[in-house]
């Protein structure tokens, strides 16, 4: 199964570094729009592996943390909730005996381009790979952790750099070099402050002001965003401008969705099955 994240919160540095603050929403052909999706047609539209990397990106330096190993894994993990929401794949129906959503098979439901290269090969892997496997085992592989050598064909190679190219694309990030003493790193500073702040102003919006008791009331993008920032241990960029009397309001809803039951909530009315999948998965 994929790297297990812990359920708690990182404790809030009082009087720490404020964050760029406000937000962003994504948009997908297969996905109702809502009010936030309603972007001029010349301004950026990211997927949640864009919007991820941005939360974990320090905007002057161009790069994410190097104490942060939980991304790498929270970045497949969101392949698989945007290849769902895109309507590619899908979970194996459960049968007169209910399999939990982590021992659910992955489906592709459809081959068609996403038009993004990186979701495009994960795509292909699931199509081609007979018998197919289950969100967890599909995220590690994804990661490239497996002990046979015949799966390392599975893995997804510079995931961070190929989703800041395709930010480059969009105007967001742009790209420059930095000196580490021993050698140079290629990094990709912020340009567009603006597309940023929304990202964060919609994670902000999504626990507060539009603040949805029941989870499956929620936008499937901004569920799924939550559950993905904290598995990839970027949720407190976020929250970093906000008062604190608001990021104890914050803490404690994400608290309370990570509380819940994935096998539970994933029987439910209206449940998008693969975002509960992966929260499992993160989760168990």
């Amino acid at each position: 199964m994929a790297t297990a994240h812990s359920g708690t919160l990182v404790q809030r540095h009082r009087g720490g570094a404020a964050a760029a603050a406000a937000s962003s929403q994504s948009a997908d052909n297969d996905a109702a729009p809502t009010e936030e999706d309603s972007y001029d047609d010349k301004e950026a539209k990211l997927t949640l592996l864009e919007e991820i990397l941005l939360l974990g990106l320090k905007d002057q330096e161009g790069y994410t943390s190097f104490w942060n190993d939980c991304i790498s894994s929270g970045l497949r993990g969101c392949i698989m909730v945007e290849l769902s929401l895109r309507k590619r794949v899908e979970l194996e129906k459960t049968g007169q005996r209910r399999k939990s959503v982590l021992s659910r098979k992955v489906i592709c439901k459809s081959s068609s381009p996403t038009g993004d290269a990186l979701m495009d090969e994960s795509l292909k892997h699931l199509k081609e790979t007979q018998p197919t496997d289950t969100v967890g085992n599909w995220i590690e592989l994804f990661c490239g952790e497996t002990w046979n050598p015949y799966n390392l064909r599975y893995q997804l190679h510079n995931v961070r750099e190929r989703l800041a190219k395709n930010l480059v694309e969009k105007g967001v990030l742009t790209t420059s070099k930095q000196n580490f003493w021993l050698f140079d790193m290629t990094t990709h500073p912020l340009v567009d402050q603006t597309i940023k702040q929304r990202v964060v102003k919609k994670v902000q919006d999504s626990l507060l002001s539009r603040w949805q008791n029941d989870p499956h009331r929620m936008d499937r993008r901004q569920l799924a965003l939550i559950f993905l920032a904290h598995a990839s241990d970027v949720l407190e960029n976020a929250f970093a401008p906000l008062s604190d009397e608001d990021y104890e309001v914050a803490t404690r809803r994400v608290r309370e969705l990570l509380d819940l039951d994935p096998e539970v909530e994933a029987l439910k009315p209206n449940a998008h099955e693969m975002t509960w999948a992966v929260a499992a998965a993160f989760t168990k």
